[in-house]
């Protein structure tokens, strides 16, 4: 199967490279994307929001074959989430990496713009179990490694229509919570929790990471996903 790599904010194609190994040697085809404006300067970016990354997947979609299968990290599970609402007859499945499906006219956050974008705000910026499992050297290479997102990207409101991405199959891989205690806890979660209720075949699996599992542990992460994707 085609598998679509979607990174989180700040992260290219890139991110992806440990991954994608356990992919092709199950068989499937991986394409790790960049989307647009990443790394491009305020003045580049400054028209480029949500349905410009929406549509660069719907795009490797259509160029594509048969079924595919969509995969996406924090931020990228937004963009995932709204390519399957207009493809949902050629997603077989979409993978939410440490995120969960997004309901319609929500942004991804909001973060401190910078000379017209957003860069990354450094590991210091997020939760300490959000970061917990990032050695020194992993934290220095990525940080390094981040690039600028667009300005708009990260609080468009999301657009989803219509209810045909409610019939494709999802799994949430969750950093730190078992199916149980996903389910219960996103029941109040208000239009989050509805939005999971209503997606007719869903799972959820425990990963025991932090936010960025690519990194900490790619090689148990590469092989959940391929699990996914039986």
């Amino acid at each position: 199967m085609d598998v679509l790599l979607i990174p989180g904010l700040w992260l290219d194609a890139s991110s992806w490279r440990d991954i994608t190994p356990a992919l092709e040697a199950a068989s499937h085809t991986p394409h790790a994307l960049t989307m647009p404006g990443t790394g491009s300067s305020g003045a580049d970016s400054a028209e480029i929001g949500i349905v410009d990354w929406v549509d660069a997947v719907v795009a490797e979609i259509d160029a594509l074959d048969g079924p595919v299968a969509l995969v996406g990290h924090s931020g990228g599970g937004n963009v995932v989430w709204a390519a399957a609402a207009q493809r949902p007859q050629r997603v077989a499945r979409v993978v939410f990496v440490d995120t969960v499906p997004p309901p319609p006219g929500r942004g991804i956050s909001e973060f401190e713009i910078v000379d017209g974008v957003v860069p990354f705000p450094g590991w210091d910026f997020f939760d300490t179990e959000e970061v917990a499992d990032l050695d020194e050297e992993t934290r220095a290479e990525w940080a390094a490694r981040t690039a600028s997102v667009p300005a708009r990207v990260p609080t468009d409101p999301l657009p989803l229509d219509g209810d045909g991405r409610f019939g494709v199959p999802v799994t949430v891989l969750s950093g730190s919570m078992d199916e149980d205690a996903f389910r219960a806890a996103v029941k109040d979660w208000g239009p989050w929790g509805d939005e999971f209720a209503a997606i007719r075949d869903a799972e959820v699996v425990r990963l025991g990471s932090g936010h960025w599992p690519q990194f900490s542990q790619p090689q148990h992460l590469a092989g959940v996903i391929v699990d996914a994707l039986r």
